[in-house]
């Protein structure tokens, strides 16, 4: 994995350190969504001289770049993803699980009416899984 994850940051123009190489693959083998300080609980066996503010540099500066994006789901939580193709997200209410969804990719979502610069586009929903929604 490391390979690819070190094609991938210089694909998106971004210089190489064994601290990204960890969080990058860290996001790609962890499709869960997590937020930082997810990501510094998971390194922090293998990497324990990583800081929390190394993390979150290496999360902005990938979000910048557009190789890993920033979601905000219900709760205000900031999560992290690496699927930087258009898709949205469903979170279990439930069990809180966040999952991936697709949707087409001509499909227009509305825009507000006037002149409104759109910084941030995001397909949410919210509700109960179907391993939460058993009868039982």
């Amino acid at each position: 994995m490391t390979s690819d994850t070190v094609k991938l940051l210089v694909a998106y123009g971004i210089r190489v350190s064994v601290q990204r190489i960890a969080v990058m693959s860290f996001l790609l083998e962890n499709p869960c969504h997590p937020t930082a300080e997810m990501i510094y609980a998971g390194l922090n066996a293998a990497f324990p001289t990583l800081s929390r503010s190394t993390i979150y540099q290496a999360l902005e500066l990938f979000c910048e770049k557009g190789a890993a994006q920033k979601i905000i789901i219900g709760d205000g939580e900031m999560r992290f993803d690496a699927n930087v193709v258009r898709h949205g997200h469903f979170r279990c209410v439930k069990c809180g699980v966040i999952t991936d969804f697709d949707f087409p990719t001509d499909m227009e979502l509305p825009l507000p009416k006037g002149d409104f610069h759109i910084l941030y586009q995001h397909l949410f929903y919210q509700g109960v899984c179907p391993l939460c929604f058993l009868p039982g």
